[in-house]
């Protein structure tokens, strides 16, 4: 099958995800600038959520140009991951809304937590239908990266019981961790379409 279908759909869902993460933020009742003051969580946990699916969106992009064709199996793999982030917008908002409140701050890392976890099942599924020589295998090397985000999710979300600023340090250092350019995946790319 051809993989256009599955990186548009997921185009769409993701700016489903981030439409309905900026709608949640409603506006205040007052006409000052003051007034903004106090939707600050809301705004940052907009803020927050919106690289993390910023983050997802460009990875996924990367990812699927190592992929030729898909089968049922990465559908369904996708979709999984799709489920998972698509519940980050009523993380976000119960988060935002309670001040980062410790119950709401676990949620948002279970959240992120899944999410990593359904994209290394869509990566395994990937790399098992590409077979032996897996494109994708050979571009994700180790993937520290990988490996350590969800321990330090499961931290955030054990820490968000004791305190939740250090569990939300730990979302944002996780984001960060991502946001620092990844050229495996452009370099893997690059090298295959001048093999061809």
């Amino acid at each position: 099958m051809n993989k256009e279908r599955l990186t548009a759909f997921t185009d769409g869902v993701l700016a489903i995800i981030v439409t309905i993460m900026v709608l949640e933020m409603k506006a205040p009742h007052g006409s000052n600038l003051s007034d903004l003051v106090a939707l600050w969580p809301v705004f940052l946990s907009y803020v927050l959520s919106f690289i993390y699916v910023g983050i997802y969106w460009n990875n996924h992009h990367h990812f699927f140009h190592m992929v030729k064709t898909v089968n049922g199996a990465v559908l369904w793999a996708n979709l999984h991951l799709l489920f998972w982030l698509s519940l980050i917008p009523f993380a976000t908002a119960w988060m935002g809304e309670n001040h980062f409140a410790a119950a709401p701050t676990a949620l948002y890392g279970a959240s992120l937590l899944m999410a990593a976890i359904a994209w290394y099942i869509a990566q395994l599924v990937i790399i098992r239908t590409q077979g032996p020589d897996s494109a994708l295998r050979k571009a994700l090397g180790r993937d520290i990266k990988g490996k350590i985000s969800p321990v330090l999710y499961v931290a955030g979300i054990a820490l968000s019981f004791v305190n939740p600023l250090i569990a939300n340090l730990i979302y944002a250092g996780v984001a960060l961790l991502w946001l620092i350019p990844d050229r495996r995946m452009e370099t893997a790319a690059t090298a295959a379409s001048r093999a061809k």
